[in-house]
């Protein structure tokens, strides 16, 4: 049974794990944005530390970085594309949707990039210099029909990612699950009283001087 209650709590984990992930989800093995329907390639380099290497979100180091969405839809090309950063205040963490963003009552205040509305043909870029590790999140709209519709991506992620992430966590909870079940099983009670039956008796002798 406790076997089972860990594979709940593991894949409950992993899909609220995914789905922190907002707007960024990975597909054959390359990352992804969803604004809605629409689509692109999504990639995120530091070219001052790793080259040409790219990250999916979660950044190790606070430097210059280089956003870039290849547009898989034609439509995006064709409408105009904002992109925005703000420091993560929601509370939410990895968990932050755009109902705790716009619940934000200053969102230019908690700001550190914006790049206004724009139309690129095929590929957006956008390129900011962070100052700061921490919890950010990004967020991109385009918009269509003429002005009058909004789809819109969110996606927390962390600029001086250690890779530990929930992992710690996780962990800890296995290690509790486990020992709860070995209380409940009377595990532990028998092996204390299997160990108290293993040890040797102690003989009290009382000595004292014998007169003669």
């Amino acid at each position: 049974m406790w076997q089972l209650c860990v594979l709940i709590l593991s894949l409950a984990f992993c899909a609220r794990l995914a789905s922190a992930h907002g707007g960024v989800v990975e597909e054959d093995d390359r990352c992804v944005i969803k604004i809605s329907y629409l689509k692109a390639h999504f990639k995120v380099y530091q070219p001052q530390l790793s080259g040409h290497d790219d990250f999916c979100e979660d950044l190790p180091v606070a430097a210059e970085t280089v956003f870039v969405m290849e547009y898989l839809h034609d439509e995006m090309a064709r409408v105009p594309v904002d992109f925005r950063i703000i420091r993560n205040v929601t509370g939410k963490g990895r968990f932050a949707r755009w109902s705790d963003i716009s619940a934000i009552s200053d969102l230019d205040e908690v700001t550190v990039f914006y790049q206004e509305p724009i139309i690129e043909p095929h590929v957006f870029t956008v390129i900011h210099d962070f100052k700061e590790t921490g919890d950010y999140v990004g967020i991109v709209t385009a918009t269509t029909g003429n002005s009058d519709r909004l789809h819109i991506a969110v996606f927390p992620f962390e600029v001086g990612f250690t890779g530990l992430g929930y992992w710690p966590f996780f962990v800890g909870l296995l290690l509790l699950i486990q020992v709860q079940y070995l209380f409940m099983s009377g595990r532990i009670a028998r092996w204390r009283a299997e160990r108290k039956a293993r040890k040797p008796e102690l003989k009290v002798i009382q000595g004292g001087n014998d007169a003669h």
